[in-house]
């Protein structure tokens, strides 16, 4: 929510992909919320692809300003990567592949550090991707990324099915070393796993319906990528209608707390052999305290989430 009147600043770190471009363009037109830039990283697709893409959706809001850093290529240990073509398209964008002539403004990772120094007492980090690039952060510049009040990430399965594995989620299986550093050494961690995220879903007919009462720039490709995108969830998952929109889902959650049930857990992440990627908390009624500040998004208003995504997406660029 607007803390007194001033807009949430967020740093956005993202592997555009379908569900990171909607949260890109939802971040655009929400009102609460300034955009101070984006991190592009390795993921749905490969960075040099999530950047244009995150560029590209930057181009089209008309605010080529802000600002494109480019992150990690690759996780902690190297091994070969795995895009995903099927859900995401060969670029990211399902079947829309960006033109080359437009303007951005690219930096590289240090861009980064310079941001958060800019705004200490406020910034906000959401990270819906691999936590690689955040995990280099930490590394890099460990006193300053302890100062960031809050950091929110997408990720993780607590007693549900994962989605890249039968245990795992993808984000915290792609690089569970940076995860593990994120959740051990940063001040306030919000976490939303699979068990929110999954029933976070854009049907058909509300793409459609915001399709038809908007007018900003991103109509046509909100389009494109969100019948792509239901195409093929409602392929492999059956009986669902349309598609979980897990990374618009965290930036939901950020302003509308009220609206969620959490519960306070320490969270680990499994980093090798057959469980790896498998979010690891003490859910027993009766608990050890946790000693982290750890909190998972477990339930939440569906009717609030997709009426707020509805009012926000028909929104015009005014920012």
């Amino acid at each position: 929510m607007i803390r007194g009147g001033v807009l949430v600043k967020i740093i956005l770190f993202a592997d555009p992909g379908i569900d990171d471009s909607l949260a890109i363009m939802y971040a655009i037109l929400h009102p609460e919320i300034e955009l101070l830039a984006v991190v592009t990283s390795y993921g749905n697709v490969s960075v040099s692809d999530s950047t244009k893409n995150a560029a590209y959706l930057l181009h089209l809001a008309n605010h080529p300003e802000i600002p494109v850093i480019v992150g990690a290529s690759h996780p902690f240990t190297e091994e070969p990567q795995v895009f995903y073509p099927g859900i995401h398209g060969e670029d990211g964008l399902g079947p829309y592949t960006p033109p080359d002539d437009f303007s951005a403004s690219i930096y590289p990772f240090e861009k980064v550090f310079e941001i958060i120094e800019q705004h200490i007492d406020e910034v906000v980090i959401v990270d819906v991707g691999r936590q690689t690039s955040l995990g280099i952060a930490f590394n890099l510049k460990p006193e300053l990324m302890k100062k960031v009040q809050d950091i929110y990430l997408m990720g993780g399965a607590f007693q549900v099915p994962g989605n890249v594995t039968s245990l795992a989620e993808a984000n915290f299986y792609g690089d569970p070393n940076a995860t593990n550093i994120v959740l051990n050494y940063a001040k306030q961690v919000h976490i939303t796993p699979l068990n929110v995220t999954n029933r976070a879903i854009l049907s058909r007919e509300v793409a459609v319906y915001i399709y038809r009462l908007t007018a900003n720039p991103y109509k046509e490709l909100l389009r494109v990528i969100t019948q792509y995108y239901a195409n093929y969830y409602e392929k492999v998952v059956p009986g669902i209608k349309g598609a979980p929109i897990h990374d618009v889902f965290t930036l939901y959650y950020l302003l509308n707390k009220d609206k969620t049930y959490t519960i306070e857990r320490d969270v680990n992440v499994v980093i090798a052999n057959e469980s790896k990627g498998l979010s690891v908390a003490d859910l027993r009624a009766t608990y050890d305290k946790p000693t982290k500040k750890h909190s998972i998004a477990l339930q939440f208003d569906y009717r609030h989430f997709i009426e707020d995504f509805i009012s926000i997406m028909i929104k015009d660029v005014t920012k």
